[in-house]
């Protein structure tokens, strides 16, 4: 099987907890990209918080941010697929939020918004590299296209509000709950359109680009990384991942830690 598209998820299977990528790793992507493989990150981070990584390793097209909500070339701001929050859901996050007095942030295509400064704005500023714009929800521009909700879980009583949040909004949202390894104890819950998943985004891409799934390899180490496994010819599991990632993944490769990434590639490509 000649592949022709590698999709990577960067928290945990790219990017370990001191916030970098092993040089093996980075050799390995290079020399797929040499062979004509197109790599693609599928993350749930914002575009403006890879900037660095896909410089660092010389990545150019089409990428996934936000957990599969957005599809675009960062560099030519070309925009394939996007599934955006409509403004109604918005706004009843938000007043339920500020009624149990609940951290929300919001993610538009451009700008992260806040309302005032704690420790995830802290963490996405110096992080992540996504300083927040400060905002008032309240007179937020109706046609502000808002892509993703997100909050963050440090502590039990956050998690008990995170949840009745999740129970109170089932039927109109679709939550992601992921680890980044340079906050162990910490969640980071992404709260996107019902419709929005990495798989979908990935077959999206796939047809944009005219490569079937059989000519896809995809790699991840969290429940979110489920629906992107399941859209490739070739699924890996990190071996950190979970039962239910592994379960249906055709290989499990090794620790984001001992270059897990690069391990898979060299096993399956002629690189």
């Amino acid at each position: 099987m000649k592949y022709k598209l590698l999709v990577s998820d960067v928290d945990g299977t790219l990017i370990n907890k001191h916030g970098t990528v092993s040089e093996a790793d980075k050799d390995a992507l290079a020399r797929a990209r040499a062979s004509g493989i197109i790599v693609s990150l599928c993350t749930g981070r914002a575009p403006q918080g890879c900037a660095g990584l896909l410089r660092q390793l010389a990545l150019d097209g089409y990428h996934t941010f936000h957990d599969g909500a957005q599809v675009i070339n960062p560099d030519t701001e070309h925009q394939i697929y996007i599934q955006p929050f409509n403004y109604s859901t918005i706004r009843q996050a938000v007043e339920w939020a500020h009624r149990y007095d609940m951290e929300i942030e919001l993610y538009s295509t451009t700008q992260f918004f806040a309302e005032k400064e704690n420790w995830s704005t802290r963490v996405h500023r110096d992080f992540f590299n996504i300083p927040p714009v400060m905002t008032d929800y309240d007179a937020l521009r109706q046609n502000e296209t808002i892509i993703k909700m997100q909050t963050v879980r440090t502590n039990p009583e956050e998690a008990e509000k995170i949840n009745a949040f999740c129970r109170e909004f089932a039927d109109r949202c679709h939550f992601s709950w992921v680890k980044s390894p340079a906050f162990p104890d910490a969640d980071f819950i992404n709260i996107l359109s019902p419709q929005v998943s990495k798989g979908k985004a990935i077959t999206e891409l796939a047809a944009y680009l005219s490569i079937r799934k059989e000519e896809i390899i995809a790699i991840g180490d969290g429940k979110n990384d489920v629906s992107l496994l399941s859209a490739a010819g070739l699924a890996i599991a990190m071996e950190s991942a979970p039962d239910v990632l592994k379960n249906i993944a055709h290989y499990i490769t090794a620790g984001v830690d001992e270059s897990g990434v690069a391990k898979a590639l060299n096993k399956f490509l002629s690189i």
